[in-house]
């Protein structure tokens, strides 16, 4: 696929079918991420893979209130989790760096893993504390970002349909409304 098209078909996936990630096609997402710029190149990002079925029901039906709409991720062959390890990063301006180094490489994993017609759902409704004592993580690491990663159903579920409807996934804004000019507002 020509990388624009990989962009314009990209899309968030909360039906997955049953089918395996070739071990290769692992490597390209993961490889896609260690790649990624960061913060004076200090590459803060860490990552949880989830195969475990077991492990998987738990970050579905046990990552808080907030993690409940995220029932489907069960149904993934895996789900990454996308961590920060805060003191790899910086901070200028005001403005933590570990959350945009995290965000590019999990976009880069994501776009490499699409590249493959392996979909994913970036998801931010979880407790990072529920996260932490299920996959062990450290108090001084992050929790950034959750999806899960596979094939998609060739039809989507009702969940999936309902989501995508309420949430206008195919909305975007112009480009004159989001791209000025030499000036703010031009």
């Amino acid at each position: 696929m020509e990388f624009i098209d990989v962009i314009n078909s990209r899309q968030s996936v909360r039906s997955f079918s049953n089918t395996e990630i070739p071990e290769e096609f692992l490597q390209e997402m993961f490889t896609a991420a260690r790649l990624s710029p960061s913060f004076q190149n200090r590459q803060c990002w860490r990552f949880v893979v989830v195969k475990d079925e077991k492990t998987r029901s738990d970050l579905a039906l046990k990552s808080g209130f907030l993690g409940k709409v995220n029932f489907f991720i069960k149904n993934a062959p895996i789900i990454v989790v996308a961590c920060a390890d805060t003191s790899k990063s910086g901070t200028i301006n005001n403005q933590h760096y570990y959350l945009v180094d995290v965000a590019i490489a999990f976009q880069q994993m994501m776009l490499a893993a699409w590249n493959r017609g392996i979909g994913s759902c970036w998801l931010a409704a979880f407790d990072e504390k529920s996260v932490k004592k299920i996959l062990g993580i450290p108090d001084k690491i992050r929790v950034v970002a959750l999806s899960p990663f596979g094939f998609p159903k060739e039809k989507d579920t009702l969940y999936a349909k309902a989501v995508k409807t309420f949430a206008g996934s195919k909305k975007r804004i112009d480009l004159d409304r989001i791209i000025f000019w030499e000036k703010w507002g031009m």
